[in-house]
């Protein structure tokens, strides 16, 4: 009878021993391949227990789905509505590991490199396809007047809050969440440097001095000329000249791939258009470069009041103080965009 007795106890214990060792294994045993080919795993808003579960599988990040299921049920994880994001996945963690890290883990930022784009909307072309709002989410607000003036600006002065930089972002943010993000990456930007004063001081608001400063950066690829040119420009507008800047021109004329500007360009209506129109034009042209707007800031100080390319292939300039001497230099580039057939 003891013999009995202790046999079926011995058997009891088995039983729940390898009952317990399944539990544990579902647990703390690797549940997710060795190997992954895709380690990035994107959860939308919205997205349901089962919609996770299948996002996984389809990701081959598991290699059981039941007993996943199972731990979620008892660390309490499923929820009606998944938390959202992009997330790292580590190979071979358990199933414990993968919902502490799902709940709780930091999200894997996407990096967005913005510059030199012309308009907002070109900004948007090259976030949206990293994160999951997409470009008409993101339009729909710079589309938005007053949602524009809530963050202090105009439709034409927009894209001066842009300052280039590579940023990071979650991959869910929302539309809002980035451009309050750029708003304060452009107030910190602007913090630095003393250089809200350097603009007062050259009796400019800081989207005055992008403005200028998208102009000057599209006259020269010279870092050194970026003051230079910003002195001469500013010497015009203290002299109440017109800025008279080939740049206002093209983007006038929308004639991005122009080469020369020619006289029938000169007379296109437009408050761009600084043949015409004195003063600055009503916005930026383009996104500024961070050398732009402190060449803009530390303006250099001298008396040029006209500036022409050089006859070669350097991009860079020829200054002048007079009208005559301008014309010598223009007379002298003329002929060797001629000789090339530059027209």
């Amino acid at each position: 009878m003891l013999k009995k007795i202790g046999g079926g106890l011995i058997l009891i214990i088995l039983i729940v021993g390898i009952f317990g060792y399944g539990k544990y294994q579902q647990v703390f045993a690797p549940n997710v391949p060795d190997t992954l080919e895709n380690d990035i795993l994107q959860i939308p808003g919205n997205s349901s227990f089962s919609d996770l579960m299948n996002l996984l599988w389809e990701n081959k990040m598991l290699t059981d789905t039941s007993s996943f299921s199972w731990v979620a049920d008892q660390m309490k994880f499923k929820k009606p509505v998944m938390r959202s994001g992009q997330f790292k996945i580590e190979p071979g963690i358990s199933n414990v590991d993968l919902i502490r890290h799902l709940r709780n883990g930091k999200q894997t930022p996407v990096k967005v490199v913005i510059n030199n784009e012309r308009f907002v909307g070109e900004i948007i072309s090259k976030i949206a396809p990293l994160v999951e709002p997409d470009s008409m989410d993101f339009m729909t607000l710079v589309n938005d007047t007053s949602y524009i003036k809530s963050l202090d600006y105009k439709p034409e002065t927009f894209i001066s809050m842009f300052i280039p930089n590579t940023y990071e972002f979650y991959w869910n943010v929302k539309p809002k969440e980035f451009f309050e993000r750029i708003k304060k990456e452009n107030e910190k930007f602007w913090s630095k440097n003393d250089r809200l004063q350097k603009a007062e001081n050259q009796g400019l608001n800081k989207e005055e001095v992008y403005t200028l400063a998208s102009i000057i950066q599209r006259e020269t690829n010279s870092k050194p000329e970026l003051p230079i040119i910003a002195g001469l420009y500013l010497n015009r507008l203290e002299k109440d000249m017109l800025l008279q800047a080939d740049p206002t021109v093209v983007f006038a004329n929308k004639e991005f791939g122009l080469r020369r500007v020619l006289n029938k360009h000169l007379k296109k209506v437009s408050p761009y258009n600084t043949y015409l129109n004195k003063g600055l034009p009503p916005g930026p042209i383009s996104m500024a470069s961070i050398a732009a707007i402190d060449g803009v800031l530390n303006r250099a100080n001298h008396d040029y009041i006209f500036f022409c390319a050089k006859p070669d292939n350097s991009g860079t300039h020829a200054f002048a103080k007079t009208l005559a001497g301008h014309n010598a230099n223009a007379r002298k580039f003329h002929r060797w965009l001629n000789k090339r057939g530059i027209r």
